[in-house]
C-alpha cells in the first residue's frame, strides 16, 4: 500500500461520518501520488501527510440569540484552523443549514492549497454556522452575528486568523460581526475581509471570485488558441460568484444563457439581462424565477437540470457536488468544451474523472475560484498599510494573479507528465509550497 493510500485510510478511520472531508482528501492525495511517490522517504520520515490532513485546531461552540418573537434560538458555530505554515489562517465563514464539521473540514483543507496558489502568505481555514439568514429580519441577523462573534473573537486576529464571507455571509453580516469584534477588543484592525469600502474594504472584492474565474478561464482557453468571444455559457447559481462571472463573460464577448438558484433555473436564449438579476438578487433578495416574469422570452424551470442546456462553456458556481456524472455526460454530448469551477468542489469525483478522460478542459475550484481569497489578502495588505488602491490597481493585480495561477498549475502538470490535467497540476503546485514551509519549520506544524 502506498503512503497516500495509507493516509487516506487513516483519515476515513479517524473521521467517521465526514464524507465531504473524505472526498476532498482523496482527490488531493490521488493527485499528489506522483510527487509523494518520488519523495516518499523524505515525507514519511517526518510524517508530513499525517500532519497535513489533520487540522491544527477545530473550535466548536454554541450560538444563542433572541428572535423577533422573544424566543431564544441556539445554533452551532465552528472555526477550523487547518494549516498556518505559510501565513495566518484565511478562509470564509458560511451561514447555511447544511453547515457541519465535515463540510468545513473539506473547505478548510481545500483552502490550504488554494491560498498557496495565490502566491500570497495566507494559510488555510474555514468556519461558519448552521444558521440560515434567509427569512430573518435585519435585527435577527444582527443578534446572531453579534453572538457568533462574541465567541469567535477569542480565536482570531489580523496576524492569526482572518475570516471572510462565504455562502450566507455578505456585507451585512461582515459589518455586524466587525462591529462586535471592535466592541469586544477595542481594536480597529484587518481581522475580517469583505468589509465596506468606507471602513477598510477593498475595491474589486465583490467582483473578485467571479472575475478571477473568468480571467483564469480566459488564460487557459488562450493557451489552446480559443476565445471566450461568441461562446455560449451556462452559469449555475445567482449569488455573488455567478453574477460577476456572468458580468466578465459578457465583457469579453461571451453569451450567458442560463443561471439558477436552489429552487430552479432560468434560460434566456437572448442572453441573460444581468441588471435584472442584480436587482432580484442583490436588492430585493428574491428568487431567480422572478426573472422569467420580467424578461420576455425567458423560461423558468423548477428543480435541477441546468446542465441539460446546450453550451460551449459550463461554470458551476453554486455549491459542492452540484454537477454529477450524468450532467458531465450531457455536457459532453451537447458539445461543451470547457468546465471551470466557480464554487468549492461543485463537480463530483466521478464527473471530474469523466471530463478529464474525455479530454475536456477542466479547471478545479482551488485554482479557478482563488481570486476571492486572493483579493481578500490584498485587502489585508491595504489594511496593514492604512491605504486603499484604486479599482484598476486591484483588478490588474487580480488578473495577474489568476494568470500566474494558470501558469503554475500548467507547469506542475507538465513537470509530472500529465500535461493538461489541471486538477493534478493545482494540487501539486499548491502542495509544494506548503510542504516546503512545513519541512523548514520542523514538526510543530
Amino acid at each position: 500500500m502506498s503512503y497516500t493510500e495509507e493516509i487516506y485510510d487513516r483519515v476515513v478511520a479517524q473521521n467517521p461520518g465526514e464524507p465531504e472531508f473524505h472526498q476532498a482528501v482523496k482527490e488531493v492525495l490521488d493527485s499528489l501520488k506522483l510527487v509523494i511517490d518520488a519523495n516518499e522517504e523524505k515525507y514519511r520520515s517526518v510524517s508530513l501527510l499525517e500532519r497535513l490532513v489533520e487540522p491544527e485546531r477545530i473550535i466548536s461552540f454554541k450560538v444563542p440569540w433572541v428572535d423577533d418573537n422573544g424566543k431564544v434560538q441556539v445554533n452551532k458555530g465552528y472555526r477550523v484552523q487547518f494549516n498556518s505554515a505559510i501565513g495566518p489562517y484565511k478562509g470564509g465563514l458560511r451561514f447555511h443549514p447544511s453547515v457541519n464539521q465535515s463540510i468545513l473540514k473539506f473547505l478548510g483543507f481545500e483552502q490550504i492549497f488554494k491560498n498557496s496558489l495565490t502566491g500570497l502568505p495566507i494559510g488555510g481555514g474555514k468556519g461558519g454556522s448552521n444558521f440560515d439568514p434567509k427569512g430573518k429580519s435585519d435585527r435577527e441577523v444582527m443578534a446572531f452575528c453579534q453572538s457568533f462573534m462574541t465567541e469567535l473573537s477569542k480565536y482570531i486576529g489580523a496576524d492569526e486568523d482572518v475570516p471572510a464571507g462565504d455562502i450566507g455571509v455578505g456585507g451585512r453580516e461582515i459589518g455586524y460581526m466587525y462591529g462586535q469584534y471592535k466592541r469586544l477588543t477595542g481594536k480597529y484592525e484587518g481581522v475580517l475581509t469583505g468589509k465596506g469600502l468606507n471602513w477598510g474594504g477593498s475595491l474589486v472584492r465583490t467582483q473578485a471570485t467571479g472575475y478571477g474565474l473568468v480571467y483564469i478561464l480566459d488564460a487557459m482557453l488562450k493557451d489552446h488558441d480559443i476565445s471566450i468571444a461568441d461562446k455560449t455559457v451556462v452559469v449555475s447559481g445567482s449569488g455573488n460568484v455567478a453574477i460577476y462571472a456572468t458580468e466578465k463573460v459578457q465583457q469579453l464577448g461571451g453569451k450567458v444563457v442560463a443561471m439558477s438558484d436552489s429552487n430552479g433555473y432560468i434560460y434566456d436564449a437572448n442572453g441573460i439581462n444581468l441588471d435584472v438579476v442584480k436587482d432580484i438578487k442583490e436588492i430585493r433578495r428574491g428568487r431567480i424565477k422572478e426573472y422569467a416574469d420580467e424578461v420576455p422570452g425567458a423560461v423558468y424551470t423548477e428543480g435541477k437540470g441546468i446542465w441539460s442546456i446546450k453550451c460551449d462553456i459550463a461554470l458551476p458556481c453554486a455549491t459542492q457536488n452540484e454537477l454529477n456524472l450524468d450532467d458531465a455526460k450531457t455536457l459532453k454530448a451537447n458539445g461543451c468544451i470547457a468546465v471551470a469551477e466557480g464554487a468549492n468542489m461543485p463537480t463530483t469525483r466521478e464527473a471530474t474523472d469523466f471530463l478529464l478522460a474525455e479530454g475536456m478542459k477542466f479547471l478545479p475550484g482551488k485554482a479557478s475560484n482563488a481570486g476571492g481569497v486572493g483579493t481578500s489578502a490584498l485587502e489585508m495588505c491595504q489594511n496593514s498599510m492604512r491605504r486603499s488602491w484604486s479599482f484598476e490597481e486591484v483588478d490588474e493585480m487580480l488578473q495577474r494573479m489568476m494568470n500566474d495561477i494558470y501558469a503554475k498549475i500548467s507547469d506542475a502538470a507538465s513537470r509530472y507528465g500529465v500535461e493538461g490535467n489541471y486538477v493534478v497540476g493545482a494540487n501539486i503546485a499548491g502542495f509544494e509550497k506548503v510542504a516546503d514551509a512545513m519541512m523548514a519549520q520542523g514538526t510543530a506544524l
